[in-house]
């Protein structure tokens, strides 16, 4: 009845191997005797649940009413298996422990004792958006909501809003009811709203608050702050806001989820939620790290979040990736540990549709001198600046220059920018438009993990099912470790005294 090489007819072989009672031994008080039900039993489930993108609910009820959940679990016919909070219970607990990974670090540990890796050294990185689990508020529902949370979660709050307080009953979770096509009507709430919470954050400036009460408030002084301006002919002391007209940068768009961000793949995909951040062996399909951001801030950028995905690998790797981790800085720290580099650098654009480009420049950065295409040589002045970029300025020599019209639209004339690691990046540029073997390596290996990506938001699995990047990136590893337990189950996966291998499959 249970389909032999399945997830399933393996599980209820080898879960006791794979997930041993001392996997999960210090997540339990040892003086209050074994948990109610087995760890490894709720770590079988989490990984059933994970790969076939179910709730607690949909969980348990398969548990329940389905032959093969239960054969891999290891139930009776008649077993009713357990209540869906135990999986919240145990998400928690692993959460809380010194390894919250840890169902992902024995597959991976399965992984590294098959030898399926040995000798492949290839790495494609790459990431993919997860729309998160609620919705998107606006600026006036935000502004409610977080003066409401002030007043549940902070100690005397809710007399302070009662009694100073007054653009909207925050008793009432709704929203305003005022014409919501009278742009003056919507301003003086805006304002009243925004004024309120200015007030309320005044009240409550000095207090020693604990952890929930604030952050309760932090959360309010941002929502406050980032998506109002002041009114035309004021500066914001007489009490006058509107909406801006513009989106703040990292901006919070959910109280209820406030890690949740806008998310720009590209100039044409826009979505809410977070990154998964992957890092995939391209020949197999296994997944070698994985790590759940917010999807806004320099710090959550795919180059600033690949080398967490390279800090286990061992040896020299070639590394496969899009124009997103083209960073000059990460380039030269892959470059300084020896990696080959197969990372598809940006385009550049010329200042003049089909002109001149930073290519066409000779930049000598040690001499510091830059020569334009007509001959012109000037020096490179100092570094200096946020990044630390040095210029060359040929405003004089261009004015009489024949080559002005494809080299700038300035009136002042052609400036050069360069930054640090210029030289490597022109070089990656002149590799990656004239080696054939760099062409040919990253056509064939780095679309592969685009099947990876295809795997992981299948079933429905773009879509998050929980708050907070601590809860989803936890979702995530246990996501990878049970497609790349469904990959070496594909390829073969056996137990054979105490030993995991894989097993040709012959047909």
């Amino acid at each position: 009845m249970i389909p032999a090489g399945s997830v399933f007819a393996f599980l209820a072989e080898h879960r006791r191997a794979l997930f041993p009672p001392e996997t999960f031994a210090d997540m339990y008080a040892p003086v209050n005797g074994r948990p109610s039900v087995p760890p490894g039993l709720l770590a079988t489930v989490v990984v059933l649940q994970a790969l076939h993108g179910l709730s607690d609910e949909e969980a348990v009820a398969a548990l329940r009413f389905d032959l093969r959940w239960k054969a891999a679990c290891g139930l009776s016919l008649y077993d009713q298996g357990f209540d869906p909070s135990l999986l919240t219970y145990f998400r928690r607990r692993l959460g809380r422990s010194s390894d919250p990974d840890r169902i992902f670090q024995t597959v991976r540990a399965v992984v590294e004792q098959t030898g399926v890796l040995a000798g492949r050294t290839r790495r494609a990185l790459d990431s993919a958006v997860l729309l998160d689990a609620v919705a998107t508020q606006d600026t006036i529902t935000q502004l409610i909501a977080a003066i409401r949370r002030v007043a549940r979660q902070v100690p005397g709050a809710s007399a302070l809003v009662a009694a100073h307080c007054h653009a909207h009953d925050y008793t009432d979770p709704g929203k305003p009811k005022i014409a919501w096509d009278d742009e003056q009507a919507k301003n003086a709430l805006v304002s009243g709203l925004v004024t309120d919470a200015l007030t309320l954050l005044d009240h409550l400036a000095g207090q020693d608050l604990d952890g929930p009460a604030a952050g309760a408030v932090g959360l309010l002084a941002l929502i406050a702050g980032q998506d109002v301006e002041p009114a035309d002919d004021s500066d914001g002391t007489d009490g006058r806001w509107r909406i801006a007209r513009r989106t703040a940068p990292d901006r919070i768009i959910s109280t209820v989820d406030p890690q949740a961000r806008h998310i720009h793949k590209s100039g044409q995909q826009r979505d809410d939620g977070y990154k998964a951040h992957l890092a995939v062996e391209p020949e197999s399909g296994l997944f070698t790290a994985v790590a759940l951001r917010p999807g806004a801030g320099a710090a959550h950028h795919e180059a600033a979040v690949a080398p967490d995905l390279l800090a286990t690998e061992r040896g020299v790797l070639q590394i496969l990736a899009d124009a997103a981790y083209a960073a000059a800085e990460l380039r030269a720290t892959l470059t300084d540990a020896g990696h080959r580099l197969l990372i598809k650098p940006p385009a550049l654009k010329p200042a003049v549709p089909g002109g001149f480009t930073l290519d066409d420049f000779g930049i000598d950065a040690g001499a510091g001198t830059v020569t334009c295409p007509a001959g012109h040589t000037v020096p490179l002045a100092a570094t200096g600046g946020r990044y630390q970029q040095r210029r060359a300025t040929f405003t004089r020599l261009c004015a009489a220059c024949p080559l002005r019209d494809r080299c700038t639209t300035a009136k002042t004339g052609r400036v050069v920018t360069i930054r640090p690691h210029h030289d490597l990046q022109a070089a990656a540029r002149h590799q990656a438009a004239t080696d054939p073997a760099w062409q040919d390596d990253y056509r064939r290996w780095r679309p592969m993990v685009e099947r990876a990506v295809a795997w992981l938001v299948a079933r429905g699995n773009r879509r998050l099912r929980y708050r907070g990047t601590a809860a989803n990136d936890r979702w995530l590893h246990h996501r990878a470790a049970a497609l790349n337990l469904r990959r070496l189950i594909n390829l073969g996966l056996t137990h054979t005294n105490g030993i995991w291998a894989l097993k040709p499959i012959t047909a």
